[in-house]
């Protein structure tokens, strides 16, 4: 059975899917695909993992990069897997393109050519925002562009880490 748990930062209420010891999910309330993964059915219960993955939140937003990711469990496709496993060794405080992403991607899957708008549907559709950092993908330019969570929000979570930002 699925549970949530409601977090409150200071860029409003996030809520968090699990299921046994793994995060399924974590969404700015309201966000675009909010819940994408959840079931029609789930409860509100404490789950280790959502101790865990508190703990990571009160790290991240203080300003520090946390040390640890609670195990996380990404069910979708082969694709989006690849490109979110990818978010993830995005360090704290830089960013990639989304251009990068689908040349590494390519790369990765021994093919000439990846499309970025590809990966930038796979980046937006993460089910996992923050730990899975898709808010530190941006344009060729380094420009912000597209985040389910808004622009404002990404804009306020690479300026607390640090990360250079290009205004246009």
């Amino acid at each position: 059975m699925t549970s949530v748990y409601h977090y409150h930062s200071p860029l409003g209420g996030i809520t968090i899917s699990g299921s046994g010891n793994e995060l399924t999910g974590l969404w700015f309330d309201g966000q675009k695909y909010f819940g994408s993964t959840l079931p029609k059915e789930y409860e509100e219960q404490p789950l280790p993992v959502f101790e865990e993955t508190r703990k990571w939140l009160d790290i991240y937003f203080s300003g520090k990069a946390p040390d640890f990711t609670p195990l996380l469990k990404m069910e979708t496709t082969p694709f989006r897997k690849a490109v979110w496993e990818l978010l993830l060794t995005i360090p704290f405080g830089q960013t990639l393109t989304y251009g990068g992403i689908a040349d590494r991607i390519a790369k990765q899957m021994g093919l000439p050519h990846m499309s970025a708008q590809a990966v930038g549907g796979a980046v937006g559709h993460n089910p996992i925002s923050l730990i899975i950092p898709c808010h530190r993908v941006v344009g060729t330019d380094g420009s912000l562009t597209g985040y389910a969570g808004g622009i404002e929000k990404k804009l306020h979570l690479l300026t607390m880490e640090n990360a250079e930002i290009v205004q246009r």
